[in-house]
């Protein structure tokens, strides 16, 4: 494939969720790259303080906010159109006369505007996983249709993406997606009652946003990331395995029918596969971090205890259910981490309720977007109510 920008021209860039650590990141690289990229649209969820700041350094044509309170305070502050609500960031999502649309947005949120890019037959540099959960396979033909390209932003999509450069689909044996097993890796587990939220926040190797770094810890977003790579990969759940890798230094691997494998390995840092995303098929040139290959490097392995990390095995009976039990998942996992990250739910408690929510919440049938989208709200006001009763 071609560069998809005229050659000598900046790349058109849509930022969904500036001002988080996606969004924050792709920005970072669009200051490294001022003749390579230029920023048409930037979108957030509530943060207008740092919106205005992103707005006023990159000069974007359209900015929107999902909060609108928050947007009508950005009003004023900068030299562009302002937009707002869900519809406000959906429209920028499918501005004209964009090359890209990385889409940062963290949970459901991201799913409609993802849609609205594909719709346009955007590239789209993939953060939010959120969209494949819910409806990879819907997303995957609606990408045939319109003519869109999905490219994964997550450290270990993009490593299974870089691996698969030039093999057929055909040679694929197995996909596995390394994971750090976060901060409780080798805490007993008759300790696990009493993890506090500080602690869980306490990820050793990755520096993410809140909800992200506690599914992390419980591996629901390695659970997720199963579910997403069945979808981007046209893999089926038998031949995804995922491994514990302490170290964070292979970023996952594929394994071929004549049974060698190919891994991808750097630093833990999102601005390469971000980078990736924005410049395929080409590489470029960027002072991010490299691994000393002179200093003794040691890489374990380990299979993931499932006693330890239970919220995998949800994540493997989603897809074997099918339909909509995987946007069930993915929103009453949303709701149970937010609660606990109000202290209304224990650590323990989110397993407990994800699987007590897909139980309450049989949603196999929901074949459509729209089934999906009630399947996500049902799954909500269950969770909700799950949490909000402490786990009781």
């Amino acid at each position: 494939m071609s560069a998809i920008n005229i050659e000598g021209s900046p790349l058109r860039l849509v930022v969904l969720g500036s001002t988080g650590s996606i969004g924050t990141q792709t920005l970072d690289i669009a200051r490294s790259f001022p003749d390579r990229i230029r920023i048409v649209g930037l979108a957030a969820r509530s943060n207008a303080t740092l919106l205005a700041m992103q707005a006023q350094e990159f000069k974007p044509s359209f900015v929107a906010l999902a909060n609108e309170q928050a947007a009508s305070s950005l009003r004023g502050q900068v030299d562009c159109r302002v937009l707002s609500g869900a519809e406000g960031v959906c429209e920028i999502a499918a501005l004209d006369d964009v090359d890209v649309v990385v889409t940062g947005m963290v949970g459901a949120a991201g799913l409609l505007p993802t849609l609205a890019a594909v719709e346009r037959g955007r590239r789209i540099a993939l953060a939010n996983k959120e969209t494949m959960v819910i409806a990879g396979d819907l997303i995957k033909g609606l990408c045939e249709t319109h003519g869109a390209e999905i490219i994964p932003v997550d450290s270990e999509h993009s490593a299974i993406f870089q691996c698969l450069f030039g093999e057929p689909s055909s040679s694929i044996e197995k996909i596995i997606l390394t994971a750090s097993g976060g901060p409780f890796r080798n805490r007993p587990l008759d300790t696990f009652a009493a993890i506090s939220l500080t602690e869980a926040l306490n990820h050793p190797n990755w520096d993410m946003g809140p909800k992200i770094t506690i599914d992390s810890a419980s591996m629901m977003n390695k659970g997720l990331e199963v579910i997403e790579a069945r979808w981007l990969f046209d893999v089926a759940p038998e031949k995804i395995d995922v491994v514990i890798h302490p170290q964070s230094v292979i970023h996952s691997m594929v394994q071929f029918v004549d049974g060698s494998s190919k891994a991808q390995l750097g630093p833990p840092d999102m601005k390469v596969p971000i980078q990736v995303a924005l410049s395929y098929p080409d590489r470029w040139s960027a002072h991010h971090p490299r691994i000393d290959w002179t200093v003794n490097q040691t890489l374990t392995f380990e299979a993931p205890d499932p006693k330890r990390y239970p919220c995998l095995n949800l994540a493997y009976r989603v897809l074997e259910e099918g339909g909509g039990a995987s946007a069930v998942l993915n929103a009453a996992n949303e709701e149970i981490v937010a609660g606990f990250l109000k202290g209304s739910v224990s650590f323990v408690d989110i397993p407990h309720l994800l699987e007590k929510t897909l139980d309450l919440v049989p949603a196999a049938s929901a074949m459509s977007l729209e089934s999906r989208l009630e399947a996500d709200r049902e799954a909500r006001m269950v969770a909700k109510e799950l949490a909000g009763a402490g786990g009781n």
